[in-house]
């Protein structure tokens, strides 16, 4: 694997994480909906990766 893809894999997972946290802090009713929050960073982070190449 790459030094590239290591560092995109890194900040998708850390978005994940970032976007859940966030929305646990915020008062998320569930881990669930927080989880959902961070899928939806997850998926913000990875458009990025993709068009930044």
């Amino acid at each position: 694997m790459s030094r590239a893809r290591i560092i995109d894999l890194a900040l998708m997972l850390g978005a994940l994480a970032a976007g859940t946290l966030l929305a646990e802090l915020l008062g998320a009713t569930n881990t669930g909906t927080a989880l959902t929050f961070g899928g939806i960073a997850f998926l913000a982070m990875l458009v990025y990766v993709l068009l930044r190449r």
